[in-house]
């Protein structure tokens, strides 16, 4: 016969107010994603209508990326809104991992935009242009700045959204990738070596690769309910069975992340002494749990070992 335990009202309340207080700084970071929306943007039309007067592949390059980071910042925005709809009987964790499919969705676009770079990039090099390397250093260092200008702005929120994440790092490639451009129109001034522009271009996509890479990763991790990064269930069990003595063994362990703030964990566990006070070990384990290791939920069942099965860790 396996006991289960349900949580206090207490901690309900602390898994309202934890829901609280996220939604509250989603808000901040909606905010600071529109303004970081708008300042793409303007500056994607211009590098775009630069591209095609400088014949700069490139800023083209360049502009297509800050295309991809105008659609992850929607995309992430849309993601934050449906995000904040209640749990209801049939979405019981809500709709929390929009946010994450969202960042996926995001990944494999720009694995395809990176690709289409590289191609063009490629009739570039065996079809050249005449590149008009002032022009195309103007626009990049206006591109430059707009990157800068967006990390400024998200700055200290990528620690807490894969979203905002997402786009932080794209806005540090875009502005390495500025960086690029800018070197790439130097050399062209003073050499007229136009090949100098589409290997820019490749190693801009090389760069939109190693991130989309990073983010296609750590959503793919949470989507398949893989344990979150730092932790696993041998950690938890030799910690649990250190910290509470009452404990002989846990099977049926489970972790895996909901979004990277709310972990979720549960558990069979085996007593040494039945006539431990059962409930009281249960509201002590989870508790300790949120402390330590920040899960939101906890569940754990009391059982004999014969209930643990081939799922007991010893």
């Amino acid at each position: 016969m396996v006991h289960r335990y349900e949580s206090t009202m207490k901690d309900q309340d602390h898994e309202n107010a934890f829901s609280d207080h996220l939604f509250e700084y989603r808000d901040v970071e909606k905010k600071k994603l529109y303004l970081s929306l708008l300042i793409t943007l303007v500056v994607m039309v211009v590098e775009i209508v630069g591209g095609f007067l400088t014949h700069s592949i490139a800023l083209l390059s360049d502009a297509g990326h800050m295309f991809t980071h105008s659609f992850a910042i929607a995309i992430g925005l849309i993601a934050i809104i449906i995000a904040k709809k209640p749990p209801c009987h049939h979405r019981t964790f809500g709709l929390y991992r929009a946010e994450i499919l969202a960042a996926f969705i995001n990944g494999l676009f720009l694995l395809a935009v990176a690709i289409i770079i590289i191609y063009e990039a490629y009739l570039r090099i065996i079809n050249p242009l005449d590149v008009q390397g002032f022009q195309m250093l103007y626009i990049a260092f206006i591109g430059l700045g707009t990157n800068i200008a967006s990390i400024l702005i998200l700055h200290g929120s990528q620690h807490g959204s894969i979203n905002v994440k997402g786009v932080f790092y794209h806005m540090i490639a875009d502005a390495v990738s500025s960086v690029g451009i800018i070197i790439a129109a130097v050399i062209i001034i003073y050499t007229r070596w136009n090949f100098i522009d589409p290997l820019v271009s490749i190693g801009i996509s090389l760069l939109i690769i190693y991130w989309s890479w990073g983010i296609l990763k750590e959503s793919t991790g949470i989507l398949l309910e893989t344990a979150p990064k730092g932790i696993n269930i041998d950690m938890i069990n030799n910690d649990l069975k250190k910290k509470f003595q009452e404990i002989k063994s846990l099977g049926h362990v489970h972790l895996w992340t909901i979004i990277p703030e709310m972990v979720v964990f549960s558990a069979h566990i085996a007593l040494k002494d039945n006539t431990v006070e059962k409930e009281k070990l249960v509201q002590d384990i989870n508790a300790y749990l949120a402390k330590k290791y920040k899960i939101i939920e906890s569940t754990i069942q009391i059982g004999s070992d014969s209930n643990m099965d081939k799922c007991k860790i010893d």
